[in-house]
């Protein structure tokens, strides 16, 4: 597999089209990145993935086509041994899937639908973020380096977007998440994650997520609708 065509198809400021770019350049695998408009979806995205017209979506060996960005970096990982991702140990391997699908669905929708809503609703919705902060802060006290051991994996790819994008969100939405007297551990593991080579060449720029999340907040504050829609 190490000499076929690689392509993604992704956008630019989706921190899960970033994650699997993480991932393939952690590999060191070559690939073709394909930008998409997701508000205007090209036909070869609607071909791709029919299903749910989003990205990320990798395409390899010319045509086998996978999409959502868990399912890709298992693939990838799966695929391309080197640099393993996942641990190698079954019951370590479901807890990294299991924190990696509490983020998701705990901190990044309560966080979006913080970022996205006003008065009682972000009081609320700010609450739950900081509640499903505080369960990974529970979990970052277990690490000295990263999730992964003394290398990126699996659960650090996945929930990377904390330390880029969730500070974006702090200032657009005029909130604090991250605090560090509150959450010292995990605050600690995103200046070590962020500060990697690899992560830190691979960021969308800072000034242009601002503007793009002050106009998707100002477009949804009147109604949340969707929290992966960003």
């Amino acid at each position: 597999m190490a000499n076929q065509e690689v392509k993604l198809l992704g956008f630019w400021v989706s921190p899960f089209v970033r994650r699997v770019e993480w991932a393939l350049k952690l590999k060191g695998i070559e690939y073709e990145y394909i930008e998409e408009d997701i508000f205007n979806k090209s036909p070869l995205l609607l071909k791709l993935n029919p299903v749910h017209q989003k990205v990320p979506v990798l395409v390899f060996d010319h045509h086998k086509v996978i999409a959502e960005s868990y399912v890709i970096l298992e693939f990838i990982d799966d695929t391309w041994t080197q640099n393993p991702l996942l641990p190698q140990d079954p019951y370590q391997r479901a807890k990294a899937r299991f924190w990696a699908k509490f983020a998701e669905e705990k901190v990044f929708e309560a966080a979006w639908n913080a970022l996205c809503s006003s008065g009682k609703d972000k009081k609320m919705a700010l609450k739950l973020t900081i509640e499903a902060m505080e369960r990974i802060e529970g979990e970052s006290k277990g690490i000295e380096n990263f999730f992964g051991g003394e290398n990126i994996g699996y659960l650090d790819i996945a929930m990377g977007w904390m330390a880029h994008w969730l500070p974006v969100w702090e200032e657009v939405g005029s909130m604090q998440i991250l605090d560090p007297n509150k959450f010292p551990a995990t605050v600690a593991w995103i200046n070590r994650f962020i500060s990697h080579p690899m992560i830190k060449h691979n960021l969308p720029p800072r000034d242009k997520m601002i503007t793009y999340f002050r106009k998707r907040s100002q477009e949804l504050s009147s109604s949340v609708q969707g929290w992966i829609k960003i």
